[in-house]
């Protein structure tokens, strides 16, 4: 009881939230996903600045979120549409056949990923042109590596 009146004095304590960090911690699930998207674009900014997988890997399984790696795919998806070189491509590419290959990328998180990709490539491709070109050569890439299956592969929307 004595807790739960503690945690109540808490929250209703103005910017709580702040606050209850500092008493119980934060970690995973109770970070904010606008936090967690800052944090993956970070992540992969700097994987491809020092191409350090294990580190990049690192990183990742040190949020806690499992649940959201799918964001990290689906980010990592649209630098490679964004980018205008093919170091970015080989480079996500290396990534996630290691995030796969190590299991710290689920196929359903996987999955997910690219199915957020598919539905906004429309968006996408306004602001880069070409887009459903890449798209197109990187998921064959992946399905060639074995990142995704072929039923993923053949739901990439073409032109």
């Amino acid at each position: 009881r004595a807790a739960l009146d503690r945690a109540t004095v808490l929250l209703s304590m103005t910017k709580g939230g702040k606050r209850i960090d500092n008493v119980w911690g934060s970690g995973g699930g109770q970070q904010s996903v606008k936090h967690l998207v800052k944090e993956i674009d970070m992540l992969l900014k700097e994987y491809l600045l020092s191409g350090d997988v294990l580190e990049a890997e690192r990183c990742l399984q040190e949020l806690e979120v499992p649940h959201f790696h799918h964001e990290l795919v689906y980010e990592a998806v649209v630098m490679v549409l964004e980018s205008t070189g093919e170091k970015t491509f080989k480079m996500i590419l290396d990534l996630l056949k290691s995030l796969w290959r190590s299991s710290v990328i689920t196929m359903d998180q996987m999955k997910r990923g690219y199915e957020r990709v598919y539905c906004e490539i429309p968006d996408i491709n306004l602001d880069v042109p070409h887009s459903y070109s890449v798209l197109e050569r990187f998921v064959e890439e992946c399905f060639q590596a074995g990142i995704i299956p072929k039923p993923l592969r053949d739901l990439c929307p073409s032109r």
